[in-house]
């Protein structure tokens, strides 16, 4: 039987999902095996677990932090907004149906139990489990239908720690006023815990004791705001409305993304970003995309409504300007499908229109099915692709999308004993569905080496090792939070 602890916050992003995974990782470094749980997490960036189920990202990287591969228990309801339709229902990794607000809360028992053998799944494995919120445990309307947030804790008896983000203004206001709202519930928070602090801390002291003095709930830490920790972000939210990361001086590659109304799994671009000389850029603004040395289409959610607004806002005609003064246009999943000449919903899986005419830029076909594709796969390039040179095998990536697409001739794809082709390529413009691609090593250096070497700039024959500079941010920050938090505390909360 594990001893769990669970992380809530006073809303949506406090900053509970990287502490879950800095509690995960100092926790493994004690000795101890370690898992992270999430029962519901509602995110578009997602990724393909060790039994090809999709979970979110989030809980990706806390089972990277915890040592572990990640499992479809960690994260057994994910809700994958669609826009104004409701959002899809990914049920222990798998479709289950698109739902609206209303409908899911509707139907607590289908979903309840999901969450319960989850659980017992990974209580029978594991030493300790550390266990993530969602938004706020105090949305009062809430109460009786929620299954993440305080019914997981009465679940679990895991004692709960509650996070104020001290960067949004109010944080002894958000602490007693959740405390305030649980009632009853309020007896499962042990400690509060303030993020995100500039400053001096001594200066909270006195809030620190009056919040105690006002609920009977210490403050056990006060983590200080850390920029750059190296670590991706869950919420599209968190690319505010330019730029992510940037080290472009005239000697550097501008690589801008779409920022697209639906975007999802943008995780996919973390590791360009981590590389010195290279400015990431999420953006659709004329000037950015002309000033690129590459511009990407990503994964998207709602691929047609992504694609029409493309064409009705004039970013695509910005698109056909760029390939034509030679810059190279890439397009990730949804951002692949995009490029083709059609796109067929015959069933109208994902939109009302049956039919959509794509960017044309690529001869790819799409057509989309009810059933949806998440697969863990490894790939080898065996045709042309724009400014890649070499190659490349062992290629390890992962699938997620609802659509087929006719062809392929750049990746061998490998999926066990069986093997297909995937993505296209043609002029300076090409596409695949092979998410995490740019994760690896050497692929991501041939790209931006290709890029350089369009522009006439030095060559790099090495860039950096994206797999030990993961670890080595997972390192830093647990430490970080460590010696913010009364550990000692925490870890009497466990064997209590």
């Amino acid at each position: 039987m594990a001893a769990a602890i669970m992380v809530q916050g006073t809303g949506s992003g406090a900053g509970k999902s990287l502490i879950v995974a800095a509690l995960c990782r100092l926790f493994k470094n004690a000795g101890y095996s370690v898992a992270p749980f999430k029962s519901q997490n509602m995110a578009l960036n997602s990724y393909v677990t060790i039994e090809s189920g999709e979970i979110g990202r989030a809980q990706a990287l806390q089972a990277e932090a915890a040592g572990i591969p990640p499992s479809i228990y960690h994260n057994p309801i994910l809700l994958k907004s669609e826009g104004s339709s409701g959002s899809q229902v990914v049920v222990m990794g798998k479709p289950f149906k698109t739902m609206t607000a209303s409908d899911y809360y509707k139907n607590k028992e289908l979903f309840w139990p999901y969450v319960v053998s989850a659980w017992e799944e990974l209580n029978n494995r594991y030493e300790i489990i550390v266990i993530e919120g969602a938004g706020s445990p105090a949305e009062i309307n809430l109460t009786e239908q929620e299954i993440v947030n305080m019914a997981v804790a009465r679940l679990t008896s895991a004692p709960v720690l509650l996070v104020g983000d001290i960067d949004k203004g109010g944080v002894f206001a958000s602490l007693y006023g959740t405390a305030a709202l649980l009632k009853e519930d309020v007896k499962l928070i042990k400690g509060f815990v303030i993020n995100k602090f500039r400053g001096d801390v001594n200066i909270l002291i006195p809030g620190n004791v009056m919040i105690t003095d006002l609920t009977g709930i210490p403050v056990i830490g006060v983590i200080p705001y850390v920029s750059g920790i190296g670590l991706e972000e869950e919420d599209s939210l968190a690319l505010g409305s330019h730029f992510e990361s940037g080290d472009r001086t005239g000697t550097g590659v501008k690589i801008t993304v779409l920022r697209l109304n639906y975007i999802s799994n943008f995780t996919d671009f973390h590791a360009l970003s981590c590389e010195p000389g290279v400015e990431l850029v999420y953006s659709l603004r004329d000037n950015d995309i002309l000033n690129s040395d590459l511009v990407i289409i990503p994964g998207t959610k709602n691929t047609v409504k992504d694609l029409l607004f493309l064409k009705e806002t004039g970013v695509s005609g910005v698109l056909q300007r760029a390939v034509t003064q030679g810059i190279p246009l890439m397009g990730m999943c949804g951002g692949y499908q995009m490029l083709g000449k059609v796109i067929s919903d015959p069933d109208m899986i994902e939109s009302r229109h049956r039919e959509v005419r794509g960017l044309g830029f690529l001869d790819a076909e799409t057509v989309f099915e009810s059933s949806k594709v998440t697969l863990r796969v490894t790939a080898k390039k065996t045709g042309g692709i724009p400014f890649i040179d070499g190659e490349f095998d062992n290629l390890d990536c992962y699938e997620i999308h609802m659509g087929q697409t006719k062809g392929g001739s750049i990746f061998k794809v490998r999926v066990g004993d069986e093997t297909y082709m995937d993505g296209e390529s043609k002029g300076g413009v090409w596409g695949t569905y092979l998410h995490g691609i740019f994760d690896n090593d050497t692929f991501r250096a041939a790209l931006l080496d290709g890029l350089r070497a369009k522009r006439g700039l030095k060559q790099t024959s090495t860039g950096i090792n994206y797999i030990k500079l993961r670890n080595d941010a997972i390192e830093c920050w647990s430490a970080t939070v460590a010696k913010s938090l009364d550990m000692d505390l925490i870890y009497s909360l466990l064997i209590s």
